[in-house]
């Protein structure tokens, strides 16, 4: 089963415009599979694997001369010495577009490499795992958001029917801990495991870095390394506040998120609906599966926005906020299936409070109607995009 993904159009569009086009995202989102079918005359060299690695390493000039014009190179940043090489081989062809397809998972190298000896020359995007547009495009979605959150959305889970369990088992233990322990010195892989699941249970919520330390029994710096490693490997990302105060003090800390409530879930130990119906952590997951939805259509439109949160020391907030220059964009995210009017009060709130004048106000929920009230917009979590 393919199921087509939205950011192939973005890709298609840009692909003429530069020599180079590069490709990240986490591990088992489906990037090679992509690139293969939407580059079908391309060679794929594939870097994780031992030979290629070697003669990359060993003689990059040869290594190029071999695989000089339209290559995809998956896993590109095992050999971070190519980039230079590469820099050089496109200079010199000039005017020549769709030389190479870069590939990789690991984003902190894979980046590094780039800004430093590519600028300009590439275009960069980055594939997630499923997203709801594109399993609603293929009737993959079900009607239930809670059976969707519980699953997950990385392909193999749909591919090849593997049980959520299963794969984000093997997830971790394949992939996880060894991109990690790639990144930053872990000595306790059982602690650095620990310290996940203490981050699961943070999801949606402020982060207290301290605190998390504390908890796991690591130093803050430790945290502060690991955590940044999560995020450079796709995990967890965090969002930030709203700068501008309106007159309030505000909150300052940044919220913690996971890219992938199928394996926030793994990491909660919850794998039925029913322990989630009157689980009262049930808001913060929804909240988390639709944040983490709208910037992953961000990234597979190729529409990169400002997202922040908003709160102040009042307690009023917005869960979502996204500045787009000449708008301010203002979400609610609601669990419940059934609407209440006082749902939207947190918007009528902010609206008052920052006097921000033709606001697109919006309340994404659980059920299954969408509508356009006074009030602001009512979103069905399936229309939520």
């Amino acid at each position: 089963m393919l199921v087509s993904r939205e950011i192939v159009s973005a890709i298609k569009m840009i692909a003429p415009m530069y020599p180079i086009i590069a490709l990240t995202g986490p591990r088992q989102s489906g990037k090679t599979t992509l690139l293969k079918n939407l580059f079908p005359d391309y060679r794929y060299i594939s870097l994780e694997n031992p030979d290629n690695r070697n003669f990359a390493e060993s003689d990059p000039n040869g290594f190029l001369k071999e695989f000089h014009s339209h290559v995809i190179f998956d896993e590109v940043q095992r050999v971070p010495e190519l980039f230079s090489y590469i820099q050089n081989i496109v200079d010199d062809r000039s005017g020549e577009m769709g030389i190479y397809v870069l590939s990789g998972s690991q984003n902190f190298h894979l980046m590094h490499s780039i800004t430093q000896s590519l600028a300009g020359r590439v275009a960069i995007f980055k594939l997630f795992p499923f997203d709801l547009k594109e399993l609603k495009n293929e009737g993959l979605l079900g009607e239930n958001y809670l059976n969707s959150l519980i699953k997950g959305y990385y392909p193999a889970i749909y591919d090849r029917d593997i049980p959520s369990k299963v794969f984000y088992s093997n997830y971790i233990e394949t992939y996880i801990n060894r991109d990690i322990s790639e990144l930053v010195a872990i000595r306790d892989l059982r602690i650095f495991q620990n310290f996940l699941s203490f981050c699961a249970a943070r999801a949606g919520q402020l982060l207290n870095l301290n605190a998390l330390a504390n908890e796991c029994g690591i130093s803050q710096p430790t945290a502060k390394a690991w955590l940044s490693a999560l995020e450079q490997s796709f995990i967890t990302f965090q969002l930030y506040p709203y700068h501008k105060n309106y007159n309030k003090r505000i909150v300052k800390t940044p919220k913690l998120y996971f890219y992938d409530t199928g394996l926030l879930c793994h990491l909660l130990k919850i794998s039925k609906t029913e322990s989630l119906l009157a689980n009262p952590i049930k808001g913060a997951l929804f909240e988390n599966m639709m944040i983490a939805e709208y910037l992953k259509q961000m990234h597979h439109q190729n529409n990169p926005q400002d997202l922040w949160f908003w709160r102040d020391a009042a307690g009023n907030e917005i869960d979502l906020l996204v500045d787009k220059g000449d708008q301010i964009e203002i979400i609610e995210f609601k669990a419940s299936q059934t609407i209440k009017t006082k749902m939207f009060d947190g918007l009528a709130k902010f609206e008052e409070i920052s006097q921000i004048k033709n606001l697109n106000k919006s309340l994404v929920y659980g059920g299954d109607t969408s509508q356009k009230r006074s009030a602001g917009n009512l979103v069905a979590w399936r229309d939520f995009g």
